[in-house]
């Protein structure tokens, strides 16, 4: 026999008896009947709580981390109502309790026998003439299994992007996490048709759980502990596979030329590490950077290997046209120039292993809310414990070509100037040079944003404009070809005259000429770090040394076991750099 309706019912709803029904058919139609409001149980209110208090901090930090990215523009809209500050650290946690929330929900359903709840059978009501409710019950169902299919695929996407993966790992990471957002508000309305205010309400009206014949006494308990102990082996398995550096010893030191055939460098330990979410980069936005370092009684040497597509050398160079001399750029205003930029790479430590590069990274437009944010909206580096992060940074046209890499740090935020609570000039925060001289400045002057549209100041002319085009080699400036291997993007003092209307007179239109000087010498804490660097077939090498004890403790972090590092690559551009989240270990053998 076919099932009656009442049988459909019970099959559809989870339950309803052959006695409710004729009671039902008794109550006039025209009168509402009374019924205590719904409840849920204890363990379901404080599971969908968790899970929805980590989804929506989840969703906030990671839409925070998307409006970064070049070209956004959904998150890019929301930007006003997005968290700003440190939010790797919640990112992450939220990631975490998500995922032991989903595990101990799971557990909590099978245990207390209640995976009636999502079970797919229900959306047989699409095909009878059934109250809405019912349909909109089934509803709910399948946006179950809609959520539970976005959280999966954000659980996989996020501990790859957490591993290192990049690409459409992170299309994809990001799709899901739109699916996620959509969910909430069609579950929201959902739950609304099935049963008004009083259905949504059921999730702050504890109930105890009924438990039924062979189900476990105590679901709730044996799921949350299962929730706890995936977050924990997460965490374990996190902490036995970071990665590690170690540096051992030789008497042999390598020979300071960016090049890798010493012998010395075919012994020393190798550690990998895939950087990503970078600028250009032949568009990937990701470089692999291999780093070795060995170290004698005074010294540690590192060596670093990366790929970039170009050799790019020509940051913000002027060229003549009738009215003047302009700056080459396309965001130099805001300090996330993308085009006419140089070539750098930046290595950092810290005692700290912490999320967000040590926690130095802080997000958002104005994170500092007593302080100026950045020019570029972007964001701040600065510490908030007091501590300092040591940073070694290579910039291939002020100084990396000759032998220097700039030492400076991450810090706690310093007070801003005049012109930098203006908006006038760039604030930097927490990030700043080592104390000592550096012996690169710029060819032009300073314009705050909204700046570098027109003519601009030259500080410093070329005596001889022809020797000094000569030495720029063969010039395309196009900033997806590399510079000529022979080329010099900067000029010496030596070889410049202050600005002279009469020598500009002689230049003719169309000159292109450096947009960095070399004046002096490098001085000072800032000039404790030595380097060289070679560029070829796609690949820079950089090889560094620094004494393993400076004499500064506080800005420069001695070299010893239980330190961390992490990379940055930047290719032709000036703050989008590569990252990664998990650091690498020092230890020293």
């Amino acid at each position: 026999m076919p099932e009656t309706r009442v049988e459909v019912m019970r099959t559809a709803s989870g339950g309803l008896t052959r006695q409710r029904e004729k009671t039902a058919e008794k109550v006039r139609p025209d009168v509402a009947p009374s019924s205590p409001p719904p409840r849920s149980d204890v363990g379901t209110i404080v599971l969908h709580w968790t899970l929805t208090i980590s989804i929506l901090v989840s969703l906030a930090t990671g839409l925070r981390l998307s409006a970064d990215a070049e070209g956004s523009w959904f998150a890019k809209a929301l930007d006003p109502i997005l968290p700003q500050g440190e939010i790797w650290t919640p990112h992450f946690i939220a990631a975490f309790l998500v995922v032991g929330c989903i595990a101990a929900y799971t557990v909590y359903m099978r245990l207390g026998q209640l995976q009636r709840r999502v079970s797919l059978r229900k959306t047989v009501v699409f095909t009878l003439p059934t109250a809405p409710k019912l349909r909109w019950g089934a509803v709910n169902v399948l946006l179950y299994w809609v959520l539970f299919a976005a959280v999966l695929v954000l659980t996989v996407t996020g501990i790859l992007l957490y591993l290192g993966w990049g690409g459409g790992v992170v299309t994809v990471h990001y799709s899901a996490a739109l699916v996620v957002l959509g969910y909430i508000g069609v579950h929201i309305f959902s739950h609304t048709m099935m049963g008004g205010i009083r259905q949504l309400l059921r999730l702050v009206r504890p109930q105890p759980l009924r438990i039924r014949r062979g189900a476990m006494a105590k679901p709730f308990a044996a799921a949350a502990a299962v929730g706890a102990a995936v977050m924990a082996g997460f965490y374990m398995g996190d902490s036995l596979t970071h990665p590690v550096l170690t540096i051992g010893t030789t008497s042999t030191p390598p020979q300071i030329d960016g090049d890798l055939s010493d012998g010395v460098w075919s012994e020393a330990s190798v550690a990998t590490v895939h950087t990503m979410q970078g600028s250009n980069l032949g568009g990937t936005g990701e470089s692999t950077v291999e780093i070795r370092a060995v170290r004698d009684a005074a010294n540690v040497y590192f060596a670093f290997r990366w790929n970039d597509p170009t050799r790019s050398l020509k940051r913000l160079p002027l060229i003549k046209r009738e009215d003047g001399w302009h700056l080459l750029n396309n965001a130099a205003d805001t300090a996330d120039e993308t085009a006419y930029y140089e070539d750098k790479f930046a290595v950092t430590f810290s005692r700290s292993n912490t999320y967000g590069s040590g926690g130095s990274t802080h997000m958002g437009p104005k994170p500092l809310g007593d302080k100026p944010g950045a020019l570029n909206k972007r964001g701040l580096h600065y510490t908030t414990d007091g501590s300092y992060m040591d940073m070694w940074q290579w910039k291939a046209s002020r100084g990396g070509m000759l032998g220097m890499l700039d030492d400076m740090w991450f810090g706690p935020p310093l007070e801003p100037k005049e012109a930098q609570v203006n908006g006038t000039a760039r604030y930097s925060a927490g990030y700043d040079g080592d104390a000592g001289k550096k012996f690169y400045v710029y060819n032009y002057g300073n314009e705050p944003p909204g700046g570098y549209r027109g003519p601009v100041k030259v500080e410093r002319l070329p005596k001889d404009w022809r020797a000094t085009t000569a030495k720029l080699g063969a010039l395309d400036l196009s900033v997806e070809v590399s510079d000529d291997p022979n080329g010099q993007w900067w000029m010496f003092e030596d070889e410049s005259v202050p600005y002279d209307p009469a020598v500009d007179a002689a230049i003719p239109v169309g000159t292109v000429i450096p947009g960095v000087l070399i004046q002096g010498t490098y001085e000072g804490s800032r000039a404790d770090v030595k380097g060289a660097a070679h560029w070829s077939d796609g690949y820079w090498t950089l090889e560094t040394v620094r004494p393993l004890v400076t004499g500064d403790d506080v800005k420069d972090l001695p070299i010893e076991s239980g330190i961390y590092l992490w990379v940055a690559v930047f290719d032709h551009n000036q703050t989008r750099h590569t990252r990664h989240v998990r650091p690498v270990e020092i230890q020293l053998r």
